[in-house]
């Protein structure tokens, strides 16, 4: 009896219009126009995890200050975690909503409105005068930020240029450390008030990353694709036309990409009912489903929430209780994060996805159980009255060691893979049901980490160990590999090539002029060079 063998599969068009694209050689930098798209596209829609990362690192950090315990009443145990729980549990109210948001509005309302929200909770939770006031702030703060970042992460993608839209995708939870390194460094600095205000300004502060989006959201164009949904195929071609040929409009990859973009989502639309059912109404949306709920766990029930919610209180068990000296590790990790991810999001086109999925599971579990012995051996010798020096430094290097080895996959590749694994019918709904199990895996981790950390000491790393083995096996026989094609390309990866080779006819017939429309904007000779040729 055999080892049973990964599922292939069938469905991944042919690569016409990667083609066309590879054979463009001018680099991003050299196109005014996509230039300009990419720098509004960095506050507006890769800014948006700016937020998270502000407020794991903001729990994180007020934790550790005296003036938030004292106000609150030193919460320890489950109200401990319910308060870092609570922007997990607003997003996981909200998540029905966004699909519905998404469709009917389009990606730029989506995240105005997503950061109008947050803008309210921010503001409730500077100004709150108990407890239950800043759980409920949280729990707005959290309601908002779905809507935000599915529109985002797709629009991202759906705007991108397909050579560099890998590498964008990975840039958007760059920001996530931004955010860490803003709110830990704005927590070093206001823990030397002596008052209230020392907790309240970061807290506030809360509120900026969402008016970046709120000023800037609609400079940038609306999703080609969504346009295209809506019987709006003119505005869409304009939108490819300025950002993806530079204004040619005769350019050879506009006119593949309108057709492409327009069979795909007929044929996508003839089976799309617009609804929730639609995630599991084919064997190939259910294994697209069951990949994006259980990456959804993944990305949070791999050890990252102990480190960004509690990293003070694994400090404590090493026997490293000053509160400067947690503030200062707390910094120094959100900036090493920052570092590697943006090392890794760089290199995203250079590895296959399932390479790089593999390798992030496999390293994590490998640091993990070293991390378990090391904080083993810390935590006896202090409970025998001693002081384990090596092991406890030990601890702090595996600490660190765990950011690159999540970055690879967790951090990089997530959003990159969800906008190539759902097609553009059932993408909005496909990464909020990641959204959904993401946010559920980090309220229930966040409120269970404290409970666990308390009554289990060092075991509790164990079940992360066991965990992350599960991860290696899940990666290997369910992940698909899509990397090196467009989106249209892939939108037919489970469903066989009956489906995507009717996209690929369309597109062919396009790019060897076949059946051509007797327009000039349509018309491409050989003496009229196309957009790959003129840049």
């Amino acid at each position: 009896m055999g080892f049973p063998s990964r599922q292939k599969e069938t469905g991944v068009s042919d690569a016409v219009l990667t083609d066309i694209v590879e054979r463009d050689t001018v680099p991003w930098y050299q196109k005014p126009n996509l230039r300009v798209l990419y720098f509004l596209l960095f506050p507006t829609c890769m800014g948006i995890e700016l937020t998270s990362g502000f407020d794991s690192q903001l729990i994180n950090a007020l934790q550790l200050s005296d003036y938030w315990k004292a106000y609150f009443g030193n919460p320890q145990g489950s109200l401990q975690g319910i308060i870092a729980a609570a922007y997990s549990l607003g997003a996981i109210l909200s998540l029905p909503l966004v699909p519905i948001v998404n469709d009917r509005l389009g990606r730029r309302w989506s995240i105005f409105l997503g950061s109008c929200c947050m803008v309210v909770g921010a503001i409730i939770q500077g100004f709150s005068q108990h407890v239950a006031m800043y759980i409920v702030a949280r729990m707005i703060l959290g309601f908002g930020i779905p809507t935000c970042i599915v529109s985002g992460s797709s629009l991202i993608g759906e705007l991108a240029y397909p050579k560099e839209r890998p590498i964008m995708t990975s840039l958007f939870n760059v920001s996530y450390f931004v955010g860490q390194i803003t709110a830990a460094g704005i927590c070093f600095g206001t823990n030397n008030i002596k008052s209230d205000w020392g907790w309240r300004i970061p807290s506030l502060l809360q509120v900026c990353p969402s008016l970046l989006q709120i000023a800037f959201v609609f400079f940038i164009p609306e999703s080609p694709r969504w346009l295209v949904s809506k019987d709006r195929s003119e505005e869409a071609r304009e939108i490819l036309v300025k950002y993806h040929a530079e204004g040619d409009p005769n350019s050879e990859f506009v006119i593949a990409e309108m057709v492409q973009i327009d069979t795909t989502l007929k044929i996508e639309f003839e089976s799309s009912k617009k609804s929730w059912g639609d995630l599991l109404s084919t064997a190939g949306m259910r294994r697209r489903a069951i990949i994006s709920s259980f990456l959804g766990l993944f990305t949070q029930w791999s050890g990252n929430t102990l480190i960004s919610y509690y990293l003070g209180d694994l400090l404590e068990m090493i026997g490293r209780t000053e509160s400067t000296v947690k503030q200062k590790v707390n910094l120094v990790n959100a900036c090493w994060s920052l570092v590697c991810a943006f090392i890794v999001a760089l290199l995203v086109r250079r590895f296959k996805r399932r390479t790089m999925y593999l390798t992030c599971a496999g390293a994590l579990l490998t640091v993990y159980i070293s991390w378990t012995i090391a904080m083993e051996r810390a935590v006896t010798a202090r409970e025998a009255g001693g002081e384990n020096a090596a092991a406890g430094w030990a601890v702090i290097v595996f600490i660190f060691l765990y950011q690159p080895a999540y970055n690879i996959g967790y951090n990089a590749l997530t959003y990159t893979y969800l906008v190539e694994l759902w097609p553009y019918a059932e993408r909005s709904r496909g990464i909020a049901l990641f959204q959904l199990f993401g946010r559920m895996a980090g309220f229930f981790t966040t409120f269970v980490n404290p409970i666990g950390l308390d009554g289990a000491s060092w075991k509790y790393l164990i079940s992360y160990c066991c965990w992350l083995g599960f991860e290696i096996v899940f990666i290997y026989f369910l992940f698909p590999e899509t990397s090196g094609r467009t989106l249209e390309e892939l939108a037919f990866l489970f469903e066989g090539k009956d489906l995507s080779e009717r996209a690929v006819i369309a597109v062919e017939k396009v790019v060897h002029h076949e059946d051509m429309p007797n327009t000039k904007h349509a018309e491409i000779s050989e003496a009229q060079p196309t957009h790959v040729d003129k840049v």
